[in-house]
């Protein structure tokens, strides 16, 4: 990150290839969020051991940290495009098998552990494709807007339209998430498909290059690039940080404050209207500060919003914290991401994409573990006191990347354009 200068603040074209890619996005988004549900409740019949069923969910996890790196060197070698309309269309007729499997009453645990662990196993590839991809698709300084749009998209389709219709789906069949899933891929498959981009021009290999000493090249490059380096580690801290949180969150709601399920219900919903609140204000804010000082503003507004909710015993100043702490939280996640995005060598992109990735998906299993173990020695409401503290070390990590280390090429929001030409 450098100092801010100018905000380079636009608004991307939705003809043409944003608007397909964001489309296709949404649509994967809300197919992702009627399997996320539908898992679990058809786990639950299959089994009543908590431990399998956990097992579904944590292959959520277990594929980022075992193939994120690959995936991103991969996405460096592939033409972005194609790798991620191949993807949709493998994971659209895996999910079409599985639902098949469901209806004919075939589906086993074993089988639904399989299925979530080879679906985020692809989507390593999918999501670093889809991160080099848009520089590509959008002008420069409409990077920015383009990431709050898709981000804020996701998140309505996710979050508000997606689990509410599970229930209804799965009334009419067990199988009906599963095949509606399906179809979400194989439309985003065709969407991406049609989009008319150059194969990206990358250098010769040199001789005896392997995916290894590439993975390790990016390493490295993140490693050495001062920006670059204070982005990744503040992901990584906040992300310790969020696992914590929201592995505990029920149980400060349910015990600390005594508020059940209604009152879990309405954390939930001040979370998901904050952080879509964030995504409509995150360019107002940016045009105004900067991206770099809208993260290191995000970041300390959320510090505050964490001791509020582990410190004041209120469900209304809870659900209010959670509303600042997903308005702040997507705009940290849409300036870090366009960050990123602008600082790393655009033939690295996806090799830096998915180290911010892998320690990001990392960080929220360590991190649920170090919540559950303070809720249990000091009570419920120390995790969120936990993820303030581990906030408070992202902002400082921050701090250092704030003067670039690298000439600047071109003045772009705050941050060099690239170190090599696009």
């Amino acid at each position: 990150m450098v100092t801010a200068g100018t905000t380079g603040v636009g608004a991307p074209e939705w003809r043409g290839g944003f608007g397909r890619l964001w489309s296709a996005a949404v649509l994967s988004s809300f197919g992702d969020s009627l399997r996320t549900a539908a898992l679990p409740l058809l786990a639950v019949t299959l089994t009543d051991r908590p431990l399998l069923i956990a097992a579904v969910t944590a292959c959520g996890y277990l594929p980022w940290i075992l193939f994120g790196l690959l995936g991103g060197a991969v996405a460096d070698r592939v033409d972005q495009r194609r790798a991620m309309w191949t993807v949709d269309a493998v994971r659209g007729l895996l999910v079409a098998a599985f639902a098949v499997a469901v209806a004919l009453g075939h589906a086993s645990i074993g089988l639904l552990i399989a299925l979530a662990f080879t679906l985020t196993a692809l989507q390593t590839l999918f999501d670093n494709a889809s991160t080099a991809l848009l520089p590509a698709l959008v002008a420069p300084d409409a990077l920015g807007s383009a990431n709050a749009r898709l981000m804020t998209g996701q998140k309505i389709a996710g979050g508000l339209m997606g689990a509410p219709a599970v229930p209804l789906l799965i009334a009419a069949g067990a199988a009906v998430p599963f095949v509606a899933d399906a179809a979400t891929f194989l439309v985003a498959a065709a969407l991406i498909a049609s989009l008319r981009t150059e194969p990206p021009e990358r250098a010769p290999k040199p001789a005896g290059s392997t995916l290894r000493r590439e993975i390790a090249d990016g390493l490295r490059t993140l490693g050495r690039d001062r920006a670059l380096r204070g982005l990744c580690a503040a992901t990584a801290l906040c992300n310790i940080g969020m696992g914590a949180l929201i592995a505990t969150l029920v149980v400060l709601v349910t015990g600390w404050l005594d508020a059940g399920t209604t009152g879990f219900a309405v954390a939930s919903t001040a979370y998901t209207v904050g952080s879509l609140a964030g995504g409509f204000g995150n360019g107002w804010l940016t045009a105004r500060l900067g991206a770099t000082r809208a993260v290191l503003l995000a970041g300390v507004v959320q510090i505050g919003a964490l001791v509020v909710m582990g410190g004041v015993r209120s469900l209304t100043a809870l659900a209010a914290a959670l509303a600042v702490f997903g308005f702040m939280g997507m705009v940290w996640n849409v300036n870090t991401t366009t960050l990123m995005q602008r600082r790393a060598p655009a033939d690295m992109l996806g090799r830096v994409s998915s180290a911010f990735r892998t320690l990001a998906v990392a960080g929220a299993p360590l991190g649920a573990l170090l919540g559950g173990a303070v809720a249990t020695a000091w009570g419920s409401n120390t995790p969120a006191l936990l993820a303030a503290a581990f906030f408070v070390l992202s902002v400082i990590a921050l701090i250092p990347g704030r003067k670039p280390d690298v000439p600047v090429v071109a003045p772009d929001d705050d941050v060099t354009t690239a170190h090599v030409p696009r």
